[in-house]
This record gives structure tokens, sequence and C-alpha cells, in this order.
């Protein structure tokens, strides 16, 4: 009997430990985060303090210890703002002002958004057409996938004023210039992924399909693809996330009045670098947002498809 007891003890352990709560998994991310704001709020102390020692210097104004800190965490023109500066910063532009309005982010946001969706979009259809072209035709493999290769060793930085100017030069303004620079950039992982994903599929199951005398229409609808479909979804967590970059950068030689992009020129211009930070978290909450729907659409179809997670 004392045997089955030991048995059954060490047999429900396990499943005690596995059943964690919620506070398990959040506690872990929040020590961490506040250890990054602790750091952050040292940071912009030891970086502002010399541009503070100065304004209290040239003012022949005596301080503290105490002042100093409090002057640095409070600078309107910060080396590093301090992370309740950005906050008030958001708060500002993204609750207390009408989203249609320039000076909010959220309008700033869309507009970045729309043009990152849209590069997104025709990235991810040309990425699958070649990697569908490069896997059924052995001559493009040999011949296009090296320039597909090198197209990404351009800096984005230095295509994308040319690409602006020669696509302005013959009409073509606004969202889709911007949309081709995030294009550009986010159909080379779906590309990658997808090779990898439609010659996943193992000698064995090809063998098989020439077996049942399978065409290679047949092959891949009901091989290949399904195969590639993790492959897929993975590149497409990485290219939705670089589209947005294409995006912010593309409006960065343009002069744009509206965007991320935009938001940031006009902010360095200034030297607004609290303006700065906080477009950064809202084009990173962005970023967030649309990695974790492509998840959510990931884990949708491999449910519909009977995967097991």
């Amino acid at each position: 009997m004392a045997t089955e007891a030991a048995t059954h003890a060490s047999r429900a352990a396990p499943a005690r430990r596995s059943g964690s709560g919620p506070l398990d998994a959040v506690l872990p991310v929040a020590v961490i985060v506040a250890i990054l704001v602790v750091l952050w709020y040292v940071a912009a102390v030891a970086l502002n303090a010399g541009i503070v020692r100065d304004g209290f210097e040239r003012a022949g104004t005596a301080y503290t210890t105490e002042d100093l800190v409090a002057a640095t965490l409070s600078h309107d023109r910060p080396l590093l703002p301090a992370p309740h500066q950005i906050l008030v910063e958001l708060k500002k532009t993204v609750i207390d002002v009408d989203p249609t309005s320039k000076r909010s982010l959220v309008y700033h946001g869309w507009v970045t958004l729309s043009s990152t969706l849209l590069g997104f979009v025709m990235g991810t259809i040309l990425g699958i057409v070649l990697a569908v072209l490069i896997v059924h035709m052995r001559s493009l493999d040999k011949s296009l996938m090296p320039w597909i290769i090198s197209s990404q060793t351009i800096p984005i930085l230095a295509i994308a004023p040319i690409v602006i100017v020669v696509l302005g030069s013959i009409g073509l303004r606004g969202l889709v210039p911007k949309a081709i620079i995030s294009t550009y950039l986010c159909f080379f992982p779906v590309t990658i992924g997808m090779v990898k994903g439609l010659t996943s599929p193992d000698v064995l199951s090809l063998d098989l399909m020439r077996t049942y005398s399978a065409s290679k229409a047949q092959t891949f609808w009901k091989l290949r693809l399904p195969a590639s479909v993790p492959f897929l979804f993975a590149s497409l967590k990485v290219a939705i996330a670089i589209a947005i970059v294409g995006a912010i950068v593309a409006e960065l030689p343009t002069g744009a009045q509206a965007g991320i992009g935009a938001r940031l020129l006009s902010g360095s211009y200034y030297g607004q670098t609290v303006q700065i930070w906080a477009a950064l978290f809202v084009a990173a909450a962005l970023a967030a947002s649309l990695v974790a729907l492509v998840g959510l659409a990931e884990r949708v179809t491999l449910k519909a498809m009977g995967a097991r997670r």
C-alpha cells in the first residue's frame, strides 16, 4: 500500500507542476520588464546629466544631487527620455487628441499601416509565385535564386530614394511607392520560406505520389502546398515585421507630411527626442500586433488542417 501511494504521489507531482497558473507565465516577463525600466532610468540620468549640469552652471544656480536627478528626468529635450516622459507623450498624441488630427499618432500610424499592408500583400504574392516557379523549373533555381539573394545586399536606405524619385517622375506618388519599398523587403523571406517548404516533402512521399500516377499539379496541391504551410507562416511573421520598416524608411526621403516616418523626421529636425521615441513605440506596437495577427492566422489554419499543437 505504501508503495502504491508513493507511486501515485510521484505521478501526481508532475501533473501539479505542469498545471501552472497565469502568474507563473507573467511573473518572469514582469521581472525582466522591471529590470529594463530601472536600467533605462539609470541610463537617462547618466546621459542627461551633462546637459543639465551645463544649464545649471550657465544660469549660476546652485544645485544638489536630487535637483540634478530630477532635472535629468524632466528635461524638455533630453538625449534619452525617461519612460514616464514617453508615456506622457503617448497620452498626449494617442488619447488626448482626435484620431484624425495630424498631431495624432493614431493618424500617422494608420498612414504607415496602409502602405505596410499593401506592400505585405504584394510581397507575399510575389514571393509565393517566385517560389513555385523556382521549385518547378530547375533553370530558375540556378539563374533566378542568386539574383533574389543578391537583391537583399543593397541597403534599403540607398535604394528607397531612387525608387521614390523614379516612380514620382512617372506619376506614381503617395501610397504605392511606399508599398513597393515594403514589397522589396518582404518578398525575400516569403520566397526563401516557400522554396524550403515546397521542397520539404521527403523522397518516400514523392515516390508514393508517383506510384499513384499523380500529376505535378496533384502533387503540388495535395503534398507540396500543405507541407509548406508552416514554413509560409514562419516567413510571413518575418515579412510583416520588415514590411513596416520598409514603409517607414520610404517615408523619410519623400518629406512626407504623414506617417510614422514623417513623425520621426520632424522630431529629428526640431530636436524633439521624446516625440521620436513615442513614434518608435507606436511603430513597435504596430509590428508586434501584426506579427500576433499572423500567428493567430497560423493557429487557425493549422487547426483547420488537422495539425496537433
